[in-house]
């Protein structure tokens, strides 16, 4: 069986999308090495940035030839036109890229996937509609209504796209979590080095780590720290993106008084991102809306706890007693740093280590694999339909 995933950026810099993708063929490759697969993606135009992994023979990067805003591309034309395979399958949604996979896949007869990756969620159609609605009208409503299959990564998503009005198959399926041997050695090196319980710390630090965007409202956390006017937290900052709104930050930062407790990192990856999450007393994702949230599992894999908001699809976080998923206005959140500062680091590591366990058993990226290949069997093979996609 041959598998053609595509995606119009697959850059370090790109985020999540591009991250979950690439942890997805990862593992499936290791699941089933005589699969074949391959990825087609315009390369990176930016000197700064780099195409994800180290590679690989299965990413085909392409002459980036992308135009108009919807980066049309020739040679993702070409190379979808001379391709053939069992499966198609395309992450993301309101680009070139994702319209020409599913129109070939189906002038190809052959079965084809579109992952949204959140990009249908309700709060983004309604960001910038005026540009999504002629290209719902002109390509991509007939793209989804014909998908053979949506895959969902949450809930939440899935009910989404019923309410959007596509009646087909939908896989539950979440983002696959790869656990690295230096994660769990950072997990093991902090359960090893925590020792006997001793009490709250002089200063707890608490973390937010993603793409800085209006969206993910970090301020909240700042106006929280704020609220609470004590000294006793400081707020590490880890990520880059939208300058304007970074900008912001630090002079919110300096309004509130609270500058000489904030600390901005830039980007961070690779070993440094866990081993700075491993140093938090708990992680804060105050966004209203997140379609999975990566850096959720991840800093539970590392030991720490999390706060996320009700606007992610996170409600285990309670249900599993290893974070908090709440409210995300700054008296919430200004409560949860109360609940942070006052627990002693072994109640925190033992909050994060329940979290750690709920996430290897439902998101280890090879079972998660190993799904993603059952919907590909059933898509290209027929058979019993896989329980974990829902056709009403």
């Amino acid at each position: 069986m041959k598998i053609i995933h595509t995606i119009a950026g697959f850059g370090v810099k790109s985020g999540g999308t591009s991250t979950c993708t690439y942890d997805l063929l990862s593992a499936m490759r290791m699941v089933a090495p005589g699969m074949g697969l391959e990825l087609l993606t315009p390369d990176v135009t930016d000197a700064a940035d780099r195409l994800m992994g180290d590679g690989e023979e299965w990413i085909r990067a392409l002459p980036n030839d992308c135009k108009t805003p919807v980066a049309y591309s020739a040679q993702m034309v070409k190379a979808l036109m001379g391709s053939d395979a069992d499966v198609y399958h395309t992450n993301g949604m309101w680009l070139h890229v994702n319209h020409v996979t599913c129109a070939e896949a189906r002038a190809k007869h052959k079965p084809y996937v579109i992952t949204p990756h959140g990009m249908l969620y309700p709060e983004t159609l309604r960001l910038s509609y005026w540009k999504k609605w002629p290209m719902l009208k002109l390509w991509f409503n007939r793209d989804l209504m014909k998908a053979d299959c949506i895959h969902a990564t949450c809930w939440a998503e899935l009910e989404h796209l019923r309410s959007f009005g596509y009646p087909g198959p939908i896989a539950l399926i979440g983002n696959p979590v790869p656990v690295e041997d230096y994660v769990s050695s950072i997990f093991n090196d902090r359960e090893m080095h925590l020792g006997e319980d001793s009490g709250k710390k002089a200063l707890s630090t608490i973390g937010f780590l993603g793409r800085l965007h209006p969206r993910k409202h970090v301020e909240r956390i700042l106006s929280a720290i704020a609220l609470r006017g004590r000294g006793d937290v400081k707020l590490v900052i880890m990520g880059s993106g939208d300058a304007v709104y970074e900008t912001f930050l630090r002079n919110e930062a300096r309004r509130l008084g609270i500058a000489d407790r904030v600390e901005f990192t830039g980007f961070v990856t690779g070993r440094e991102k866990f081993e700075r999450l491993a140093g938090l007393s708990a992680l804060f994702v105050p966004s209203d809306m997140e379609n999975f949230g990566m850096i959720i599992p991840e800093a539970l894999l590392v030991g720490t706890p999390v706060m996320a908001s009700l606007g992610t699809p996170w409600k285990t976080l309670n249900d599993n007693r290893c974070g908090w998923w709440t409210d995300n206005s700054p008296e919430s959140i200004a409560m949860v740093i109360d609940s942070v500062v006052s627990a002693t680091p072994r109640e925190l590591f033992g909050m994060g280590a329940r979290g750690r366990q709920m996430v290897l058993e439902r998101f280890e990226a090879k079972e998660v694999a190993k799904q993603m290949i059952q919907l590909y069997n059933w898509l290209a093979d027929g058979g019993k339909k896989p329980d974990f996609v829902y056709t009403d």
